[in-house]
């Protein structure tokens, strides 16, 4: 079958013949339609994720869409598979085959699946979220953060705070849901005033100074519950925590994501999510490539546009 091929640690893939796998027990064929790319695909494929654990050469793609042999379109994980998505056809776990909704595009939902994905297990298996909380997205201008703006308020939030780098797009996503807007540059000053209000759930896509500022907000803020869930690291892979962050308030840390989520719970998100993304009309920027020009596709990728590969 044809697909896209990583040889060796580092490479980006090419464009070629993989062996087919044949379905065991509990496993179902998929006939691939589409797959997206990530920065999790990226960096497993390079090896750098902690999650990455499969031999060379191999298939990436964590997930997509396709179709089972009888014509049912199916969302699908690659949890504990021979090969990766991103070829014509793939062997998955049985439990890890979702049936798509018949509102919603398959290709849109390999797009907006992954990061849909992180807030809505983060805010229902994580953080817990009750309906009529505070939720501020910490990094609510890339693409999982304003699609996280949309699932927070279908998921019950009362009031939503971003941030970001960007003041052009934090103004657009008032008109996306969000009821406030900061730039990173004014956290430290308009914070203390929005944590005394009650904030209740933060949903990190940032790490580093805007993560560390939240916190020490969280912190003057008194005894209220924060409960802070850590999703991602686009500003920062560490930062220097002072323990009396925790011991001094009602700060609440956690991660989400691979590990911190078992894969039952992650599988349980998706479905829900994708049912309320054929409710809601749930959809991410992105752009469709043909898989075989994986070879330029990748570098090309831009994380405000998402790249979904189609067969």
């Amino acid at each position: 079958m044809k697909a896209a091929i990583i040889t060796h640690a580092g490479q980006k893939p090419h464009y070629g013949d993989f062996p087919d796998s044949l379905p065991a027990e509990n496993q179902l064929l998929v006939h691939v339609k589409a797959a997206a790319i990530s920065q999790l695909v990226k960096a497993r494929a390079a090896g750098t994720h902690y999650s990455a654990a499969a031999p060379y050469p191999m298939v990436p793609g964590i997930d997509g869409t396709g179709y089972l042999d009888n014509g049912d379109p199916v969302y699908f994980l690659t949890f504990g598979t021979a090969s990766g998505s991103m070829a014509e056809r793939v062997v998955v776990n049985a439990r890890c085959v979702i049936p798509l909704p018949a509102s919603l595009d398959p290709v849109v939902a390999a797009a907006l699946a992954n990061p849909g994905m992180s807030s809505w297990a983060a805010l229902t298996r994580r953080a817990e979220l009750r309906k009529g909380e505070t939720v501020l997205i910490n990094g609510a201008t890339g693409t999982s953060g304003r699609l996280a703006i949309r699932i927070a308020r279908s998921l019950g939030a009362g009031k939503i705070i971003a941030t970001g780098r960007n003041p052009e797009i934090l103004q657009q996503l008032l008109n996306e849901g969000a009821d406030s807007v900061i730039t990173l540059d004014a956290l430290a000053a308009e914070l203390p005033a929005l944590m005394a209000d009650g904030i209740d759930v933060v949903l990190d896509y940032l790490w580093g100074e805007s993560a560390l500022a939240i916190m020490e907000a969280a912190v003057r803020g008194g005894d209220h519950v924060v409960r802070f869930v850590q999703i991602g690291s686009l500003s920062a892979q560490e930062i220097p925590l002072h323990s009396h962050l925790l011991r001094a308030s009602g700060l609440t840390l956690m991660g989400s994501g691979l590990g911190s989520v078992s894969n039952a719970d992650l599988i349980g998100s998706l479905a829900e999510l994708l049912q309320a993304a054929g409710q809601h009309a749930f959809s991410v920027p992105f752009k469709p490539r043909p898989l075989s020009e994986v070879d330029t596709a990748w570098d090309e990728d831009d994380s405000r546009c998402r790249t979904v590969f189609t067969l």
